[in-house]
C-alpha cells in the first residue's frame, strides 16, 4: 500500500470505531459525551500512528498481498495490533477518567474483544474494496 493508502486505512478505521465506540462506552462507564469523545479521539490520533507503523512492519515482514491473506493471519495481525494499544490505552483511560488501573484494564477487555472482530472485519472489507476500486481502475486504463 502507498503511503496515501495506509493513511486512508488508519483514518477510515479510527472514523468508523469512534461512531460505534463512543455511544458503548458512554452507556458502560457513565461518563459524559465530552470526557469519552476525548478519550476517544485522543486514542484515536495514538491508535493511528500505531497503526500506520504496524501495518507497514506487518506488510514489510509478513508480505503485502493484503487480499490472499488468510483468516489466521487475519487473527495474528489482530491479536498483535490490539495486543501493543494495551500498554498505552490502559495508563491513558485510567488518567484520564481518574479510575484504576484494574478498571481501565477491564474496560480495555471489553473493547479488545469488540475491536478484535471490528479490525478483522474491517481489514477484508478495506482490502476488498482497494482491489475492487484499483482493479477496476487499472482495467478501464487498458
Amino acid at each position: 500500500m502507498s503511503t496515501t493508502e495506509r493513511i486512508l486505512h488508519a483514518a477510515l478505521f479510527e472514523l468508523f470505531a469512534l461512531a460505534f465506540v463512543v455511544p458503548i462506552a458512554i452507556w458502560f462507564t457513565g461518563h459524559s459525551l465530552g470526557e469519552m469523545a476525548a478519550v476517544g479521539v485522543g486514542l484515536s490520533l495514538y491508535t493511528m500512528i500505531w497503526n500506520y507503523g504496524y501495518n507497514l512492519w506487518f506488510d514489510r515482514y509478513l508480505g503485502d498481498e493484503r487480499t490472499k491473506r488468510s483468516l489466521k493471519l487475519r487473527v495474528v495481525h489482530a491479536l498483535g495490533f490490539e495486543g501493543g494499544l494495551v500498554f498505552v490505552s490502559v495508563p491513558a483511560v485510567a488518567w484520564f477518567l481518574g479510575i484504576a488501573i484494574w478498571q481501565a484494564l477491564m474496560l480495555e477487555a471489553v473493547f479488545l474483544v469488540v475491536f478484535f472482530f471490528y479490525a478483522i472485519i474491517f481489514n477484508w472489507l478495506f482490502d476488498w474494496a482497494r482491489s475492487k476500486f484499483y482493479g477496476q481502475r487499472l482495467n478501464s486504463k487498458a
